[in-house]
């Protein structure tokens, strides 16, 4: 995966050039950068990108720490001393010279911090393999980044141009970063990463330099995390002759790719920071549900949402992050790891030293049971339905849609390579047959092909509703529904072990409902000739599955609500998701066992019988208060994916 984060001038000379550049370690005072990363036995940094030849550098090349200091601590030319001296030289004054190395005008942010991983199962075959395995993977991991940087410049880096930046260029000659490799993590277990130092400054078509927007390149950061592991799993899997298999980490969630035949034991052999980041989110979660104000009165909402739930699990993971160790060798860690693996990871000898071996023989199954052919009919529907449900409100950019494409891809191929640009193929055809362009303009920004707003072609049952503004008033009319959390439902048990925090249904479950019923229904449409769009309810259905949780009136009955006692119960026709498993294509890679179709069920009617009484609940209140309209905010309190602060206060997390 891949995360971004933004360099300043000032801490690249107090972080990156003491720590970063040296394997993450930290650098002795007053030693030069070639020697400190021979002591630390991390490889020196190296230059990348297509804007190299602009600056008198080539790809490949060592990066000083001159060059460091000047583009990233000074937003300057990396070879601004020599220039500014060959302007004083040649009798230019102090000034004169000094702007000559420059690049544009003096930013306070002068790059950007992109940090590649592969998957966990590629690091332990980097960790526990033969010379042979390590230097395969590394290759795939070098490609990997080498095509999302290729991808940003092409795609993602663009320059504001004019009063405000109201227009937007692509840098002409491309941008220019300096790549460090690092071999483990904090806790000192092995964790492949390379730190791509991205810098800012870019030329623009008139020859002037710019500084790329920080804002769009954090936009697209999920999808270009969404190409590094689909490339770097493709590039390891067919040099090593391996294949990739779903797991899932947390039910409910998306899975994640990894290598097949890898013992998971050996991902909880690496995963000691996980276990303690788990234990710290469940104290966090439990002061978030009960944290009262000054009155007595909860501060938020009785229930951890979704974004909350990120939240705190970045606080979590602050909270117990250790100190950085002393960098040592690659050859050094390997001989270590093994022995630790050997030792504590409860997974036999023969099968760590044989690793590569476990994982060809599941490759050869999986690679002879599932057929590497993507449907691209098929995937559009999977890519709208899903980005459809995961995205509040149910708008979404292109941007959404591509990150979505490429994780279908590599779950659709299981480590096979794919034709250059498929996943624009996909995208392109889920544009033009299952989206709708909702976009209202009132910038050239969003007349952009990137910005423009779509949402897909089946209708709502109600409009999503709108936000309030952070600077309204409080409604002092306004109360939340009563429901199973509010706060006249029973407390949570205080002793620890016992805590049963409520948390919101992940939205996964529902996007996978969504597809597979889409996807059923596209294979019906093809069989029958019908239009997939010829009825506006069935579809809204499908992509929105809580809809299904409510009956609709019958339109021939003079009654708009049923009897009471008389409503079918809602359930979820799991004909169709079984059918779907004798595909060979997308059926069997969406991996639906029986277990897997059993918890989608349960999810589904649990949501439903909490659908219900809630309906019952605003059907009985609108009974005993038939004067007091429902009020937008009101649809909007129910839903526990947007909590907003209890009694018009901020909330913190």
């Amino acid at each position: 995966m891949m995360d971004i984060a933004l360099i300043t001038a000032g801490q690249m000379y107090r972080y990156y050039l003491r720590q970063v550049v040296v394997g993450d370690g930290r650098r002795p005072a007053r030693t030069p950068l070639a020697q400190a990363q021979e002591e630390a036995g991390v490889p020196a940094g190296r230059w990348m990108g297509r804007g190299l030849a602009v600056l008198g550098l080539a790809a490949g090349d060592v990066v000083t720490e001159a060059q460091l200091r000047n583009l990233f601590g000074e937003g300057r030319h990396p070879h601004a001393d020599r220039i500014e001296a060959d302007q004083l030289a040649a009798g230019k004054k102090p000034a004169a010279a000094r702007r000559a190395g420059a690049l544009g005008r003096r930013v306070k942010v002068t790059g950007f911090d992109l940090v590649f991983r592969p998957q966990p199962t590629l690091t332990l075959l980097w960790a526990l393999g033969d010379e042979e395995t390590r230097r395969a993977i590394e290759a795939a991991h070098e490609r990997a980044i080498a095509a999302v940087l290729s991808w940003i410049e092409d795609e993602a880096a663009i320059i504001r141009v004019g009063a405000q930046g109201v227009y937007k260029v692509r840098p002409v000659h491309g941008l220019v970063a300096a790549r460090f490799r690092h071999y483990e993590a904090r806790s000192g277990m092995p964790l492949l990463h390379d730190h791509l130092l991205l810098s800012v400054k870019a030329q623009r078509p008139d020859g002037k330099w710019g500084s790329v927007h920080s804002q769009v390149l954090y936009e697209h950061a999920v999808a270009a995390s969404a190409l590094y592991n689909e490339v770097v799993m493709a590039e390891a899997c067919e040099a090593l002759g391996l294949a990739s298999e779903p797991r899932i980490v947390t039910v409910g969630r998306r899975p994640v790719m990894d290598v097949a035949g890898v013992p998971h034991e050996l991902i909880r052999w690496t995963s000691r920071r996980s276990d303690q980041i788990a234990a710290c989110l469940e104290d966090l979660e439990h002061e978030y549900v009960t944290a009262v104000d000054d009155d007595g009165e909860p501060r938020f909402l009785p229930v951890v949402s979704e974004r909350a739930r990120v939240k705190l699990n970045r606080i979590a993971a602050k909270m117990t992050r250790p100190p950085k160790q002393k960098a040592r060798p690659l050859a050094k860690l390997r001989e270590e790891w093994k022995e630790s693996a050997i030792r504590t990871s409860e997974v036999a000898a023969d099968v760590i030293n044989s690793l590569l071996e476990y994982a060809r023989a599941a490759a050869a199954a999986i690679r002879a049971r599932v057929a590497a052919v993507v449907d691209v009919a098929l995937a559009a529907v999977d890519v709208v339905a899903t980005v459809f449900v995961m995205n509040g409100g149910g708008r979404f950019h292109r941007r959404h849609l591509l990150a979505e494409a490429r994780r279908h891809l590599a779950l659709v191929l299981r480590g096979r390579r794919r034709d250059p640009g498929l996943d624009e193929t996909i995208v392109d055809t889920a544009i033009a047959t299952h989206c709708l362009d909702i976009s209202e303009p009132k910038t050239l920004r969003g007349h952009m092909p990137a910005y423009r707003l779509y949402t897909a072609r089946w209708a709502l049952a109600e409009a999503p509703p709108t936000r309030r503004r952070p600077d309204a008033e409080p409604d002092p009319d306004h109360q939340l529904p009563a429901g199973p959390s509010a706060p006249d439902a029973p407390r949570l048990p205080l002793d620890p072990g016992e805590w049963d925090i409520p948390r919101v249904p992940l939205l996964y479950d529902r996007a996978v409902i969504a597809s597979t019923v889409l996807r059923a229904r596209l294979h019906a449409a093809r069989r029958t000739g019908r239009a997939l769009y010829d009825d506006v309810v069935e579809h809204q259905q499908a992509a929105m599955p809580e809809q299904l949780l409510i009956p609709f009136p019958d339109t021939d009955s003079k009654s708009s609500r049923p009897e009471p006692g008389t409503e079918p119960r809602a359930t979820l026709d799991m004909t169709a998701l079984r059918a779907l498993k004798k595909s060979r294509t997308d059926g069997e890679a969406l991996d639906l066992t029986a277990e897997r179709l059993r918890h989608l069920q349960e999810a589904f009617t649990a949501a439903a019988d909490r659908a219900r009484a809630t309906m019952d609940r605003y059907a009985d209140r609108e009974d005993s208060d038939g004067a007091r309209p429902v009020r937008e905010d009101d649809q909007q309190a129910h839903r526990p994916q947007q909590p907003r602060p209890h009694r018009g206060r901020e909330a913190s997390h």
